[in-house]
């Protein structure tokens, strides 16, 4: 189950690999994934949410009995 959110986590890092926030800013991974900014593309913001719901599964004793819904 630990690796259940790893295909999330590599694709949010390719999409934030190919943003403007990365590109043009040169900013960090971290800095450009934590906030809300015009440059980071709205698949972007989707998989970051995506991937929190599924790093927060893995913390839920009832997805933990059942298995995390991973990707």
């Amino acid at each position: 189950m630990s690796k259940s959110c790893k295909g999330l986590a590599m694709e949010l890092v390719k999409c934030l690999s190919e943003s403007d926030c990365i590109k043009v800013e040169k900013r960090s991974y971290r800095e450009c994934a934590g906030e809300k900014s015009p440059c980071i593309p709205s698949e972007c913001v989707g998989l970051r949410e995506t991937y929190f719901n599924c790093k927060r599964g893995q913390l839920d004793m009832r997805a933990r009995i059942r298995g995390n819904k991973g990707y």
